[in-house]
């Protein structure tokens, strides 16, 4: 589709093209590309769910990661073969209820790695979800199968979550805007009061900055009950597309606090974009905040574990533990020997890795990094089966190829991976753009205006619905 999900809209409203015409384009653009991109986790659905014929985006093709928004009646499967026919959602999530109201036609789910962990979507259920700008390369995790239909063309947009990076990840890997909110900006509820004790959060990957924009005014805001609540914006999300943001104060850095290597296209990709705001008016200087990487190991491993054990002790239909993969029924036995203090100490971690960054925004109003630390990884290199792997050495090995993504989780802070980059051979580079807690406005702000300098739309992936090879 070569528009975007706001464009849709307006033709459908316009009369120009109706909703329906756009769901059969949708269906058969999913079909040409997903042979090769395996980025379906099931079949389409029979008909798209339930949704408002006067919303925002009405009409506008969409799709769901297979962990959720749950959506009452539709089987999840969480990337694994292990919970046999799927756990079919009892009621929709807050979170669905407002996709719907914004009028998003949901035609499906797309892949993830099993149980939402790691950055490569390569689970033993389905298979491998490919990139459509190199085929033989990942599509990123843990919302692989999302990032790489948007990518393709084959839907404007798609939901998404992120609980290390898992939204910036595969925006990076596909070419794809990639915003992680603020925590509590989106509602979790009711059935989670906060995923991964406030790790993770939902939103969507985009094509464009203004999709973002438009879908974050549908669906932001508290529900009744939640445990936390995001500052409200000034004024609708979209008044920020353009806005002047002022001149910023910006950090920038290439340098991983864990200390692994940075590939020279990928770090290069991040400083251009750092002259660039610069010669947009802003003060940039080398400068990020002084973490303690095992602080940040320590702050989300342990409560990884609890969260999902406890999950699935509670969950309508328990996985089949022979049918786990290695690193899955590794994480459950480690899950049951933790304890409740090695818990409080991840909680002081947390503690210290946010007062740490905290202070650092005192005086930045953005920091600029890479989202990767290397370009989209051969199928296979990130290893799921080794059951012998501690889960600890397992996280470190994700975050060997995504260091820069992990530490916001930590800190609840406004995170956008922007497809600013471009390798020698073709393959897209994000670079990740953080702000103060509550500042999504001045993200978009900034972002618009690097979309309008760095025409990223114009750049097709060779795997495209809109290629006419791309079923060849």
């Amino acid at each position: 589709m070569r528009y975007d999900a706001v464009a849709l809209s307006e033709l459908i409203r316009a009369g120009e093209i109706s909703a329906a015409e756009v769901e059969s384009l949708a269906r058969t653009a999913i079909g040409r590309v997903n042979g090769r991109l395996n980025a379906l986790a099931t079949p389409l659905f029979e008909t798209t769910l339930a949704h408002a014929a006067d919303g925002p985006l009405a009409g506008v093709p969409f799709l769901i990661k297979d962990i959720g928004p749950m959506a009452a009646g539709v089987p999840f499967f969480m990337g694994s073969r292990s919970l046999g026919a799927g756990v079919p959602a009892r009621h929709d999530s807050e979170l669905m209820r407002r996709f719907r109201a914004a009028g998003l036609a949901t035609l499906g789910l797309t892949t993830m790695p099993e149980m939402s962990l790691g950055f490569s979507t390569e689970p033993v259920r389905t298979g491998p979800t490919r990139n459509p700008w190199h085929t033989g390369r990942g599509a990123g995790g843990s919302s692989g199968g999302s990032a790489a239909l948007v990518a393709a063309g084959a839907v404007p947009i798609a939901h998404a979550s992120d609980g290390a990076g898992s939204i910036r990840v595969p925006a990076s890997c596909c070419g794809l805007v990639g915003l992680m909110p603020s925590r509590g900006r989106t509602p979790c509820g009711p059935d989670l009061g906060e995923p991964v004790f406030g790790l993770s959060c939902a939103f969507a990957v985009t094509r464009t900055v203004r999709d973002t924009a438009h879908l974050l005014d549908a669906v932001h805001g508290p529900a009744a009950g939640d445990k936390y609540t995001a500052p409200p914006p000034a004024r609708p999300y979209q008044d920020e597309l353009g806005a002047d943001p002022g001149r910023l104060r910006v950090a920038v850095t290439t340098e991983a606090w864990s200390g692994v290597p940075v590939e020279a296209e990928v770090a290069e990709a991040a400083l251009a974009m750092a002259r660039l705001l610069e010669e947009q008016g802003h003060q940039v200087e080398a400068a990020r905040p002084a973490l303690e990487w095992e602080d940040v190991i320590e702050a989300l491993v342990a409560p990884q574990l609890a969260f999902l054990a406890g999950v699935f002790r509670h969950a309508p239909r328990p996985p089949d533990p022979s049918l786990l993969e290695g690193m899955s029924r590794r994480l459950f036995e480690e899950a049951a020997r933790l304890s409740v203090l090695e818990l409080v100490a991840a909680f002081d971690a947390q503690n210290r890795v946010s007062r740490s960054v905290g202070a650092f925004f005192t005086g930045y109003d953005l920091l600029v990094t890479p989202s990767l630390a290397r370009l989209p990884l051969p199928h296979g290199t990130l290893r799921y089966d080794d059951p012998d792997q501690p889960v600890a050495g397992f996280v470190r090995a994700q975050f060997a190829y995504g260091p820069f993504t992990p530490p916001f989780n930590v800190t609840g802070q406004p995170a956008i991976s922007l497809p600013l980059g471009h390798s020698a051979d073709g393959l897209p580079i994000g670079v990740q753009v953080v702000a103060g807690y509550g500042r999504e406005d001045l993200l978009i702000r900034v972002a618009s205006r690097l979309e309008q300098a760095v025409p990223w739309h114009d750049r097709i992936p060779p795997l495209s619905a809109a290629r006419e090879d791309a079923c060849t």
